[in-house]
């Protein structure tokens, strides 16, 4: 029976990236640039104005990322005539080497400057300078692209590296080798 999971698992996901696929050439069609060797885990809903996006070199997204071009607030207000022409759009830059986590909206006008990463869950409201750290809801600096590689080097999971070549064998070893230690309390 599991077989037959597996299959059934394995023909959704393809589809799902044959229509992600698709929406990604009608974005790009209708004027989204997108750098070279851009990765996506799962491609972003690019909104209604996809001419207004540009996605830099070796960039990668993660799942769920939406990019807002324009505000819809302002619907609210064209009942009011001193706010019936408000229109409000905006240009989104995203530089080369990016990494733009989870479940993240990029909202209009914001400029992720080269080698920045966007934490999960974040709302960028507002542009990032080169090789930092953003992350919250609204995303604030964090720290340094540096001090974060630094972090995450004082926490590194060390395994052998040919254990890489063949998945099951790296999940068995860090299943069985991983230490049980939790972040504290705060």
């Amino acid at each position: 029976m599991i077989l037959l999971y597996r299959i059934i698992l394995k023909l959704n996901t393809t589809y799902d990236r044959f229509i992600q696929n698709i929406y990604l050439k009608i974005c790009i069609a209708k004027g989204l640039k997108v750098g070279e060797k851009v990765r996506f885990v799962e491609v972003p809903q690019f909104g209604t104005e996809p001419f207004l996006i540009e996605i830099g070199d070796e960039t990668t997204f993660s799942n769920n990322v939406r990019f807002v071009n324009h505000d819809g607030g302002q619907n609210a207000l064209h009942f009011l005539e001193k706010y019936k022409d408000v229109r409000t759009f905006g240009r989104i830059k995203i530089g080369k080497q990016c990494l733009i986590g989870a479940d993240t909206i990029i909202m209009p006008g914001v400029e992720m400057q080269d080698n920045c990463i966007l934490g999960a869950g974040s709302i960028l409201t507002t542009s990032t300078r080169k090789g930092s750290v953003y992350a919250g809801v609204p995303a604030k600096f964090i720290c340094t692209i540096e001090e974060y590689g630094d972090k995450l080097l004082a926490h590194n999971v060390m395994y052998p590296r040919e254990l890489e070549k063949v998945r099951p064998n790296l999940d068995a070893y860090i299943k069985e080798n991983l230490p049980h230690t939790y972040k504290p309390i705060k």
